[in-house]
This record gives structure tokens, sequence and C-alpha cells, in this order.
């Protein structure tokens, strides 16, 4: 366990930088023609006596898509690689008998679906200028409560899954288990309350790059997770399994 965890984080270092440089050339841009929207709507609020963003920013723009930026998607990286490992390590072997590349790809694709997919289909992430500062904290709780609801829903349809591939095939079992994780995400994202906090004006060109932009970078870095790590698993797998059992 505690190599391919060490194997997992090593991967989501990877994975971060990864998503980093993509990030920073496909993002970035939206971002600053977001707080440039930001910052001229604030200076004429203000007539014209309103500090820029860079001003009132403890840290620079400069730092904050670069360096700030690799820092961050590196940082989330590691803390997904390590989560990435531990349940690779409980599935692997008891859910699938896969190959470890193959069960660490399945994995990589089912979490960024139930993680990052699902919630963001409800809640999209918002670029600088969007959103009340007064929601903030409503609006994080909703987003992450939806998370963990779709990972609580996720692991009862596993479980759901496993129980029912004993008595229907294997295909029927997935497609039951996947049809339930289905309706109850869907009910719940009908039921949660809708957010809708875009200023009237905003650029609908800058909002769609940000979005795609966003979800970009979450795709990479769970791709890249999945085959680094799927790579370093195979390695210590391979090495701790005897040749007459392979």
């Amino acid at each position: 366990m505690r190599t391919l965890l060490v194997r997992g984080m090593l991967a989501g270092l990877v994975a971060g930088a990864l998503a980093a440089v993509f990030a920073y050339v496909f993002a970035e841009p939206s971002v600053e023609a977001a707080i440039a929207l930001e910052e001229s709507a604030r200076h004429h609020d203000t007539g014209g006596a309103a500090h820029t963003h860079t001003e009132n920013a403890a840290v620079s723009r400069t730092v904050q898509s670069t360096l700030g930026l690799l820092a961050g998607t590196a940082g989330y990286g590691v803390a997904v690689g390590g989560l990435f490992a531990i349940a690779f390590a409980l599935l692997h072997g008891r859910i699938t008998t896969l190959p470890p590349r193959v069960s660490a790809a399945l994995l990589a694709a089912g979490t960024f679906v139930v993680v990052v997919l699902v919630p963001f289909l409800k809640y999209p992430a918002n670029p600088p200028a969007v959103g009340q500062a007064g929601t903030i904290g409503e609006r994080t709780g909703l987003y992450f409560g939806f998370v963990a609801l779709s990972v609580a829903a996720a692991i009862v349809a596993v479980v759901a899954g496993r129980a029912l591939a004993r008595r229907v095939s294997a295909t029927s079992a997935l497609l039951l288990a996947t049809a339930g994780y289905l309706a109850v995400t869907a009910t719940a994202a009908a039921l949660l309350p809708v957010i809708d906090e875009i200023p009237g004006g905003f650029p609908g060109a800058t909002l769609w790059e940000f979005r795609v932009a966003s979800l970009g970078t979450q795709l990479l870095l769970w791709s890249a997770l999945g085959i680094v790590f799927g790579t370093l698993a195979d390695r210590v797998l391979r090495v701790r399994t005897p040749a007459g059992q392979r």
C-alpha cells in the first residue's frame, strides 16, 4: 500500500504539472479577459477611483498565473493522486481483475465523471467577475455537497452492481447500477438550488472558453494520472507477483 501511495502521489505531481501548462495556455487568457472586465466595471462604478485587481492582490497576477498556478495544480494533483492510489489498492483484485494499467485507466475515467463532470454539469466553474461575494460560502457548500453526494451514489452503485452480478449478467448489472447512479444524481441536481449570478453584458464567449478550459484541465489531469499511475503500478505489482502466477 505504501509503495502504491508514493507512486500515486508521484503520478499526481506529474499530472498536476501537465494540467498547469494546459491551464496557463488555454484558461489564463479568459481569466485575464474576465479580470479586465471586472476592473473596467469597478472603475466605471466608482468614477475612476477604484484600485485594480493587481493593486489589491497580495500576489501579483504574474505570479498567480505561473508559479501560483503550478503550485495549486501540483498540490491538488499530489492530493488526489494519493487518494487515487488508495482507491486503486482497495478495488484492484476485488472489484476488478483486469491488468493494473486497464484498472487504473477505468478508475481514472470513472472518478473524473463522478467527481468532476457530473458536479460540473450542475455547478460549472466561473471566471472572475462572475458570482457575488456574499454567496461564496453558499456556492462552495452546494458544490462540494453535490460532489459528496455523487461520490456516495457511485459507491452505492458499485456495491449494488456487485450484488446484482450474482443474479444477472455482468452487463445487465453494470447497466442497472449506472442507471441507478444517474437517477440519483439527476434527481439531486433537479432539487438543488440553481446558481445564476452571471452579470448582464458578460461576454458569453469568455464564459464558454473559461468553462471549456477548466473542464479540459481536469480531463487532462485525470487522464495523465490514470496513465502514469497505471504504468507505475503495473511495474510494482509485476515485481511482487511470482513468475508462476502471472
